[in-house]
């Protein structure tokens, strides 16, 4: 008979959510672009006599796997080429420091300075950062080949090989990532109109947060590809003016969605058929079959759904005539100015880099004066765990340490086993792979995958075999724990101070967003920019709860008392979107005594979050005329007012 597990045995619920996986697709593509960019350098410098070359160069493809995750082809150049440039000029510093002591601890100390300051720029930019400093610890804790210029050379090859394979379809394939991410995004408003209006509550918002999510990715691969060709291509201009055309209909899903009755099948149905052809490229007649509209809710979806039709099935897109409410986005090398500018000034940047200096110069000066056994990994360590940017420190600490050990059990099999030589290509082969594969399913998956083939290509370089196993697992540990107190508890950057912050800043926006939504003189375009804006960063907020729920208590615990209130900034948003919805297309708009008091109350509890350490009383009597276009987002307002109180 089985028995019921004591309640102290029990793991709780950070550990639990830290150890779930992820659940994401396999990039099949990326797979086995791994596989060869990892064993054909391993191939190559087995086949000429020179073993270390060949492994420095599947190091550096490494690095390359790692920032292989774009699927447009112009965003890999970023992703994966910008990188190696920072990764080359890291080793460099750290071969021309090597063996020189406190010398060399001073350079790494101020390389990660920079790293960390640069980070906070973007996605590219923090995967630079990282690899910049991770490439000089190597070069200053390992004796790589002479002359200097040898071991950049192979490692960024290494990781340009990976570059050539994801580039090898451009030719046959372009434009055709961007297709499918738009394609996408109606196939995600597809589905929420088809849950808008019913009853299922959690159907509904985890739809609108797949929207969302949709939305941005397909936003940061058009505009990002148009601010280098400053609107001249028409498949994009065509591509963006048919994004551009499922935000009316996004918008119109929470008014329905309010109004409690359920959407014609015949609405999801013809947003289905726009997806097909966004993603085929047809320019037919397209028939909507779709029912007489009777109220202001209907009709803004009738109106949005031909509006989108009629832009998906047009021929051709001039790019001088397109609605653009977004704008383009600056020019690269603007946009280059501006986060160098940002950079310098920001404290959150500085922060973070004194940070990770820190914590490194804490780890070179103990390794220095203590002798550790293969000592570059506590940098190593370190640098891959205080990413803040990449999740919770905590949580990445304790993955690390848990991957760490998991991936050493298979070296050890590898490392006792396989003959050193040639047994090495199909090993790689093997374990190559599991890096793109398992990398989605979380930090501590990854770190399992990347450590056995770490320390295969380390023995090539230096032929300690299993000798590598307790030195990697003492530096590890000894990084992660550095890396939680001196980058971590002696900074109690509570998520409060993280996220609190942003969403109080989201309520204030929401109530400027009610001005400028009921105004008279309104600019349209200046509406859809603070729209996007509102929902992406609520997004972005979601995305900080999420990992804040991943903390030991109290921090977990403070989150998951917050967490209702996340959920009713959202649903703020979405009625302020639905009552203007319903005022363009009939619904009598609200007077300015009554904005003015929603938007009285939306600052009152912006207010109170970003003062709050804990729930405290508010007043919740939010009064107005009956059968208002706003009392939806006023019964929404009084929800997140009593969230805010003690129960």
């Amino acid at each position: 008979m089985s028995r019921e597990f004591p309640i102290a045995l029990t793991p709780p619920d950070w550990l639990v959510r830290n150890l779930r996986p992820e659940q994401a697709p396999v990039n099949r593509a990326a797979v086995a672009r791994a596989a060869v960019a990892m064993a054909l350098p391993l191939v190559l410098g087995l086949a000429a006599g020179y073993p270390a070359y060949g492994a420095l160069a599947s190091m550096g493809a490494l690095s390359g796997v790692i920032g292989d995750t774009a699927d447009a082809y112009r965003m890999r150049i970023l992703n994966i080429a910008v990188p190696q440039l920072f990764g080359a000029a890291g080793v460099t510093l750290g071969t021309l420091v090597y063996g020189h002591g406190w010398y060399a601890v001073a350079a790494v100390t101020g390389i990660a300075l920079v790293s960390g300051m640069i980070s906070t720029i973007g996605a590219v930019a923090s995967v630079s950062g990282l690899l910049l400093l991770l490439n000089c610890v190597i070069g200053a804790g390992l004796p790589l080949p002479r002359p200097w210029w040898l071991a950049p050379a192979l490692m960024t090859g290494g990781g340009l090989l990976v570059l050539l394979l994801a580039l090898l379809a451009w030719p046959l394939r372009s434009g055709v990532p961007e297709r499918s991410a738009v394609a996408a995004t109606y196939r995600t408003v597809a589905a929420l109109l088809a849950v808008s209006g019913t009853d299922r509550t959690e159907a509904y918002d985890e739809a609108r947060r797949a929207v969302t999510q949709s939305v941005n990715q397909s936003y940061d691969l058009i505009l990002g590809r148009r601010a280098r060709h400053h609107g001249r291509s028409r498949e994009l201009t065509g591509l963006l003016a048919q994004l551009n055309a499922i935000t009316p209909v996004l918008e119109a899903a929470p008014a329905a969605h309010l109004a409690g009755r359920p959407l014609p099948p015949q609405v999801p149905e013809a947003v289905g058929h726009l997806a097909r052809a966004v993603e085929t490229g047809y320019t037919g007649p397209i028939a909507l079959d779709l029912p007489l509209p009777t109220t202001e809710t209907a009709r803004a979806v009738d109106h949005a759904l031909r509006h989108a039709a009629a832009v998906v099935t047009a021929p051709d897109t001039d790019p001088r005539g397109i609605d653009d409410p977004l704008g383009r986005p600056p020019s690269l090398g603007i946009r280059t100015a501006r986060a160098a500018r940002n950079v310098v000034l920001s404290a959150n940047s500085w922060r973070y880099g004194v940070r990770l200096a820190l914590c490194i110069a804490v780890a070179q000066a103990l390794v220095s004066l203590v002798p550790v056994p293969r000592s570059y990994w506590v940098a190593l360590t370190i640098t891959f765990v205080l990413k803040p940017d990449f999740g919770s420190v905590f949580s990445r600490a304790l993955l690390r340490a848990l991957g760490t050990v998991a991936g050493l059990v298979i070296a050890a099999v590898v490392l006792a086993e396989v003959p050193l030589g040639w047994w090495d290509v199909p090993v790689i082969l093997v374990l190559a792979p599991l890096i793109p594969a398992l990398t989605p399913r979380g930090y501590g998956y990854q770190t399992a995958a990347i450590t056995p083939v770490i320390l295969l290509l380390s023995d090539l370089l230096n032929h300690q075999g299993t000798a590598l196993l307790l030195p990697r697992l003492t530096d590890s540990l000894l990084g992660c724990a550095i890396a939680l107190t001196a980058g971590y508890l002696l900074w109690p950057e509570s998520w409060r101070t993280r996220v609190g912050d942003r969403l109080a800043d989201a309520v204030a926006d929401t109530a400027r967003y009610v001005e400028t939504a009921f105004g008279a003189d309104g600019d349209p375009a200046a509406r859809a920019r603070m729209r996007r804006r509102l929902y992406r960063d609520l997004s972005v907020i979601r995305t900080e709860f999420q990992r804040a729920l991943t903390e030991p208590p109290p921090t977990g615990r403070r989150a998951a008392a917050w967490w209702p209130l996340v959920v009713a900034v959202e649903r703020i948003v979405d009625a302020t979107t639905a009552a203007r919805v319903r005022v363009r297309h009939g619904a009598p708009p609200p007077s300015s005594a009554e904005i003015a008091h929603v938007v009285l109350q939306l600052r009152e509890l912006a207010q109170g979050v970003r003062d709050a350490d804990v729930l405290t009383p508010v007043r919740t009597d939010l009064t107005g005329p009956a059968g208002s276009v706003l009392e939806p987002l006023r019964q929404e307002v009084a929800a997140a007012r009593s969230i805010a109180s003690p129960h």
